[in-house]
């Protein structure tokens, strides 16, 4: 038997090839270079003859061709996700039916004090839901430097109409249109000096503005309900019947339903209660067929604007809390939506928006157009979180301007119905403030104490309509808003507290630290 050479150790050698019996070499098992790249070459053997014969493939010489990387496409967040038509125009004709009391209540709340008449009432109605459709859009779609580009509907009412409605009274509505121009070329003065302010708006700041502004709408639905007191019909029994179970079928088909049907809860729960007012006799659709088929808004219904700085005056000092009040409801629409924003630009995104609609608004004699946390509300409720509902729902809201069937139809639905749908929609965006303040460390007993004071003198006005019935006009509208008082207290002692105390105590330290050397 021949012998082999054995390798010396730590050396690799092929093993040397034993002759066959009729002496020509056997092909040597040995393991093929590596070719330049890393990646093995397959080496033919040679037969006896000295002939190549192709190898047969097999799973440890054969290395499939690398896998080029992909990039994985980034997934659509809700809020811009697009949904089946039929079911967008749903949802937003969900919102408009109800937001529809606002305007249609401003609206008249403004025809009634000035004396309007009903030509001019049906003009105004008109241009209030053309313009909210268009703030809408503005806002959802978020055209170049306006709109943040999530779920928000446009509004008339609340603060900038009794504002409206005061100075026109003082100084005639010419000039109330033309306070509504300058305030909303104010917005777009101040703004770059308010973006600079927002680090002293946390989130304690913001959800004690929201609890207060949740408060102050349940309240706005509550009334719709009972009525006013004082007034003849407070406290109606069929009313509050009809409010009451109006709140009860929206709970029934939010409990009973599943996956559309639930996120329509709201509005089933509006049709339900209109049917239900139609049987007790508290629904009259007659008036909607009155009239013509097209409604189009009047540039400058009262005549030119005038304008006047002293007039726009309270106006102007109320944009600076309605930009508060943006920024709490841009917060809290975004923390609806799981969002998350940059406040330093979306939030002048919204100003920007609201300042570009009340412009528009003040010539077709609308009062300020702000936006509305109302639809937060019903956003939370549905869980659709679709920044194109509420732009379908602007759009809906223009058609409706146009439609004056339509806008006389919503207008006949009962008071106490919409009170009851809204009185859920705008509790839920209490509960959102006080998710937001669980989240501003109120064990600490300085948040504690900051937002406890907010709290009381923001819902003063609020729990006690009148309480400074005897201050100046022009005080007193400023007071009497809970929102402003609110953010305004809770933004003053956030800074005293957390930017201002910590400053003077540092210095006091540093001072008796040298003293001491």
């Amino acid at each position: 038997m021949p012998r082999h050479r054995q390798p010396a150790p730590g050396t690799e050698q092929p093993p040397t090839p034993e002759p066959a019996a009729d002496g020509a070499p056997h092909a040597a098992a040995e393991a093929p270079p590596a070719a330049a790249d890393g990646a093995p070459s397959v080496a033919p053997p040679a037969d006896a003859g000295g002939a190549l014969h192709a190898a047969p493939p097999t799973d440890a010489a054969v290395t499939p061709p690398p896998t080029p990387p992909t990039t994985p496409h980034p997934a659509v967040h809700p809020v811009d996700e697009s949904r089946p038509l039929g079911r967008i125009i749903l949802f937003g004709i969900q919102h408009v039916l109800v937001m529809a009391a606002t305007p249609i209540s401003a609206i008249f709340l403004m025809s009634a004090t000035l004396r309007l008449d009903a030509s001019l009432t049906v003009n105004l109605l008109s241009a209030a839901f053309v313009l909210s459709g268009v703030g809408s859009l503005i806002q959802s779609l978020g055209p170049w430097k306006f709109g943040p580009r999530l779920p928000f509907v446009m509004l008339p009412g609340g603060a900038p109409l009794i504002l409206f409605i005061a100075i026109a009274e003082q100084h005639g509505l010419r000039t109330a249109t033309g306070a509504v121009i300058l305030t909303a070329a104010f917005y777009f003065v101040v703004l770059p000096v308010f973006s600079r302010l927002l680090r002293f708006f946390p989130a304690l700041v913001i959800g004690t503005m929201i609890v207060i502004v949740g408060v102050n709408l349940v309240k706005v639905g509550a009334v719709l309900v009972t009525g006013r007191p004082g007034e003849p019909g407070f406290a109606d029994t069929t009313n509050l019947a009809l409010g009451t179970a109006t709140i009860g079928f929206t709970v029934v088909f939010y409990l009973l339903f599943t996956g559309i049907l639930r996120q329509l809860a709201v509005m089933l729960g509006l049709v339900a209660g209109t049917v239900l007012a139609a049987f007790l006799g508290r629904f009259a659709p007659d008036g909607a067929a009155e009239g013509g088929l097209v409604s189009l808004p009047q540039l400058m219904p009262f005549g030119s604007p005038q304008f006047s700085l002293i007039a726009a005056l309270p106006l102007m000092l109320y944009s600076l809390a309605s930009m508060a009040e943006a920024t709490g409801q841009t917060v809290v629409n975004a923390e609806a939506v799981g969002k998350k924003i940059d406040t330093r630009t979306d939030v002048p995104k919204t100003v920007r928006g609201d300042a570009l609609t009340s412009l528009f608004g003040g010539f077709f004699g609308l009062p300020l157009m702000v936006t509305s946390g109302e639809n937060i509300g019903i956003v939370r409720v549905t869980g659709v979180r679709s920044r194109f509902v509420t732009a379908a729902a602007g759009v809906v809201l223009i058609v409706i301007g146009f439609l004056a069937p339509v806008t006389r139809a919503i207008s006949v639905v009962p008071s106490a119905v919409i009170g009851g749908t809204a009185m859920v929609v705008f509790a839920v965006i209490t509960v959102l403030g006080v998710q937001m303040l669980s989240r501003s460390d109120l064990d600490k007993h300085t948040s504690t104490f900051i937002c406890a004071v907010a709290l009381a003198l923001g819902l003063l006005p609020i729990l006690v309509p009148g309480v400074y019935a005897g201050f100046p006009p022009n005080v007193r509208i400023l007071l009497e808003s809970g929102v402003a008082v609110g953010a305004f207290v809770a933004a003053v002692l956030n800074i005293l507290f957390h930017h201002v105390r910590p400053r003077i105590a540092a210095r006091l330290t540093t001072t008796r630290t040298e003293s001491d050397r």
